[in-house]
């Protein structure tokens, strides 16, 4: 997969904010490489970023149970999953890939980039983890673990905190029901996107007020979204105009 002299420097940007060198930076290229950009430019469908998410996701998950064996040796098997399944969900992802900038980098059909494709939390999500298996792919284990314990350094600093396995959603319910004597409620406003990669958006309310917009690449991803802008919300003492 061939490189041109902007692609070269665009590439390199992104590996500072990684703290990794490629051997080949065609393999981040391809983790970079939304389908719809593949599809749109005919390229073979080998060439998109899919089949390096499929290896990320298992590459993340190794990498995270090694960190909280580490961090958490009194920790049962039990509360480990919990921590894993809260530290590696959709949400924590996507807030991973916009604090390195990864929808700058993409690789996006017009049509996709026209409609926020760069700032999905589904999307930017699958890159991330596609750009952890390339980082495997180029040299192996160790040096995607790296990257992990790099990147997930401030996830696993707030990971012994109190409450943090506790879904957005839950702990939503919990405030509203102490501050208002009310639990939220949830509402799909739209959806957008063709049936294979539709973004789902929900609207939060609580007592009629909308306190959160949430998008995803599933209801239920989008409710938590959403519940997590509430929760920032409440915390700074205000509610989203509407």
């Amino acid at each position: 997969m061939a490189l041109d002299s902007n692609e070269k420097k665009s590439l390199k940007e992104f590996e500072k904010q990684i703290g990794y060198k490629f051997k080949r930076r065609a393999h981040l290229k391809r983790a970079l490489m939304h389908k719809s950009y593949a599809n749109e430019h005919r390229l073979p469908p080998t060439d998109h970023n899919e089949r390096y998410e499929y290896l990320g996701d298992a590459v993340l998950e190794l990498s995270v149970s090694h960190l909280l064996m580490e961090r958490f040796p009194d920790h049962p098997e039990g509360e480990l999953s919990k921590l894993r399944a809260a530290i590696v969900n959709e949400g924590q992802l996507a807030e991973i890939a916009e604090s390195i900038n990864l929808g700058d980098y993409l690789y996006l059909g017009k049509g996709e980039d026209n409609t926020g494709g760069r700032e999905k939390p589904s999307l930017l999500s699958d890159a991330f983890e596609a750009v952890l298996g390339a980082v495997y792919l180029d040299r192996g284990f160790n040096k995607v673990f790296k990257v992990v314990s790099f990147l997930y350094e401030p996830i696993m600093e707030r990971a012994g905190g109190v409450g943090f396995v506790k879904d957005y959603k839950t702990r939503l319910q919990e405030v509203s029901q102490s501050r208002f004597r009310t639990v939220p409620r949830y509402r799909l406003a739209k959806t957008t996107g063709p049936d294979h990669c539709k973004t789902f958006e929900v609207n939060l309310y609580i007592n009629d007020e909308l306190w959160g917009v949430g998008r995803g690449g599933n209801k239920k991803s989008a409710e938590q979204n959403a519940a997590q802008e509430a929760l920032s919300k409440l915390e700074m003492g205000g509610a989203l105009d509407d």
